[in-house]
């Protein structure tokens, strides 16, 4: 039964990825909202894809929005619609659900298809009522985003659901269906995420992408859904910088998305000033996110070829004298690397010691910092659409709503933990406070994100 399923599995899998449609990029002045469940709410794909935005294109400014709700189906999306997504005034947006809507029973055979075919049935109603206002807003680009999978065939502890996402991916298949009639996009992250996963776990049968709960994707999985989404867009190739130059001919053979000057060039030394129009990519090495393991992103650049197709700032020197030589930029040494080295040519963008890479880490954390603020206004509109619109409390933010939710709390660990956060934001000026410092210091990641010149140096240091 478990070779059946993981066959079907890379069958659909392979099925979506061969059909997928290509995305457009985004453009100047884009503002992209990302609507989804909690792996959109808590998670950090959309922060990772703008980071690249924000690195590869520092000149053009776009503005990103996070629209998850933790716990959401497809007829809570449709609700929240115009007052979450559309408020806004997006230009794109995209849309992924399914991992709730699908239901967490634990039920076998007959039983289990039944209640599976009800659920899926359910979503693609409301699906197809979101369809019909998704079509009444012509000025916004859609991507349909299928949801992650949840992961039914890794070995860890905790026993899976299955036949669950099989019926994530007949939804899929829908949003699949709905983009190929619309015109719309469509990114496949439950496809590149188990394949991914099925490769992995033939070496290790409790690999997973996902936290303990073979939901919610660690951070590493988060970036492999950067890289399927990037890809998608068509960004595979585009280079920070690719300088190539011929010490033999004492010239600059190349300098694509960059600009070198003040060249002085011989055999056994090389100096010129460097002016990038991208900076790298930088990637976080410390493990965060919730529930456990905790992983972080720079994990998946194992597993997935981002550095080779995404991050290549390229440095390529031909016909220097054999031997040893010392890189210095802005007067501090940044390594040290053979002629055979710089002949092959070095990828700068993954030297956490230049100075380009230290300014691309202080837009990432600062990146960050946007993404830590938006959470606590998403965990506000998580008591909001979650807890209290179903009881018709929706906005209420009265002392005795205050009263109500922590009552609530008692017998809630989610509303418990978010309860201290909402009691700060219920209060309107305490939110317009928290959005103007995403506003702040969206303004300042496109002040720091610029690049500047550098001086090079590559020096001889044989005796």
């Amino acid at each position: 039964m478990k070779r059946n399923l993981l066959v079907f599995l890379t069958l659909i899998c392979l099925w979506l990825g061969v059909n997928a449609q290509t995305i457009q990029p985004f453009k100047q002045g884009d503002r992209v909202v990302f609507m989804g469940n909690s792996i959109t709410d808590g998670g950090h794909y959309h922060s990772y894809i703008w980071l690249y935005y924000l690195t590869h294109y520092p000149n053009m400014r776009v503005t990103m929005f996070n629209a998850g709700i933790g716990g959401d189906v497809s007829q809570q999306m449709l609700e929240r619609l115009d007052g979450d997504v559309f408020a806004h005034k997006p230009t794109v947006m995209t849309l992924t659900f399914g991992m709730n809507d699908t239901g967490y029973q634990r039920l076998k055979g007959d039983k289990a298809d039944s209640v599976y075919n009800a659920k899926v049935a359910t979503s693609l109603r409301s699906f197809a009522l979101i369809e019909s206002k998704l079509k009444s807003h012509p000025e916004v680009k859609k991507i349909m985003i299928s949801s992650p999978p949840y992961d039914e065939t890794s070995k860890i502890k905790i026993e899976p659901l299955l036949k669950k996402n099989e019926a994530i991916l007949r939804i899929a298949a829908e949003q699949k269906r709905a983009a190929d009639r619309n015109g719309w996009g469509y990114v496949d992250f439950n496809g590149s995420l188990t394949e991914l996963s099925l490769r992995e776990q033939q070496r290790d049968s409790m690999f997973t992408f996902n936290n303990a709960d073979r939901i919610h994707p660690t951070n590493d999985g988060q970036m492999v859904m950067v890289y399927t989404f990037l890809k998608a867009q068509g960004m595979a190739g585009k280079k920070v910088a690719d300088i190539v130059i011929s010490a033999s001919q004492k010239k600059v053979a190349q300098a694509e998305n960059c600009v070198v000057s003040a060249t002085s060039i011989s055999s056994s030394a090389i100096k010129f000033s460097y002016l990038a129009n991208s900076l790298p990519y930088p990637t976080d090495t410390i493990p965060s996110g919730f529930g456990r393991p905790t992983r972080s992103q720079a994990d998946a650049l194992k597993l997935i070829p981002f550095i080779t197709e995404f991050n290549q700032e390229i440095l390529q020197v031909k016909g220097l004298k054999a031997g040893s030589y010392k890189l210095k930029i802005d007067g501090e040494t940044v390594g040290s690397y053979t002629s055979t080295d710089f002949d092959k040519g070095i990828n700068l963008a993954i030297n956490n010691n230049t100075p380009q890479y230290q300014q691309a880490l202080a837009v990432m954390h600062l990146n960050e910092e946007r993404w830590e603020i938006e959470r606590r206004l998403r965990e506000y509109y998580w008591i909001h659409y979650s807890i209290l619109k179903p009881k018709g409390m929706l906005f209420n933010d009265s002392n005795a709503t205050v009263d109500s939710l922590q009552k609530y709390a008692k017998k809630d660990f989610f509303v418990a933990a978010t309860v201290p956060t909402y009691r700060k934001a219920r209060f309107k000026n305490i939110r317009d406070a928290w959005q103007k410092e995403i506003e702040l210091l969206t303004n300042q990641l496109y002040v720091i994100n610029k690049p500047v010149m550098h001086r090079f140096e590559i020096i001889s240091t044989n005796n």
